[in-house]
């Protein structure tokens, strides 16, 4: 299954926020979502850099509540993996673990966001990969 399967079926809408805005306001947008990861983009288009639950955590651990006020871009991880829609899934998966990393933001060949994957969309596809699989494997002994 490609990464542009998935978002067919999960959708294409991704939470950004932009780098100017406090870290106060990016834990009120990642609440209010229900989201693990809001993609820092100016225009929403182009992927500048992204922001977790877990960034937060540790900015708080290292800096103090102070860090509330600061901007998103004071806190952003700036090198961010992104995929192509194109990628398979498995693909994905290992870079995911190899990295450490939760969410990947998705761009098409012009580098233009289309959407986010999380950790969670991935092993529920590869369960759905692996169910199909499954299925094909009983149908098939029982016709034999």
């Amino acid at each position: 299954m490609q990464i542009s399967q998935l978002l067919r079926h999960k959708g294409h809408e991704v939470a950004t926020i932009d780098g100017s805005e406090s870290v106060r306001t990016a834990l009120a947008m990642l609440a209010e979502r229900g989201v693990g990861a809001l993609v820092v983009s100016s225009d929403g288009r182009r992927v500048e850099g992204i922001v977790s639950e877990r960034d937060v955590a540790r900015g708080l651990h290292s800096r103090g509540a102070e860090l509330l006020t600061d901007p998103v871009s004071s806190l952003m991880t700036v090198e961010v993996r992104t995929c192509r829609p194109a990628v398979r899934v498995t693909e994905l998966a290992q870079t995911m673990t190899d990295h450490r990393i939760r969410h990947v933001p998705v761009v098409d060949d012009d580098d233009v966001l289309v959407g986010i994957v999380s950790i969670g969309d991935v092993v529920k596809a590869r369960l759905d990969e692996l169910e199909d699989e499954r299925k094909q494997l009983v149908d098939y002994i029982q016709t034999v």
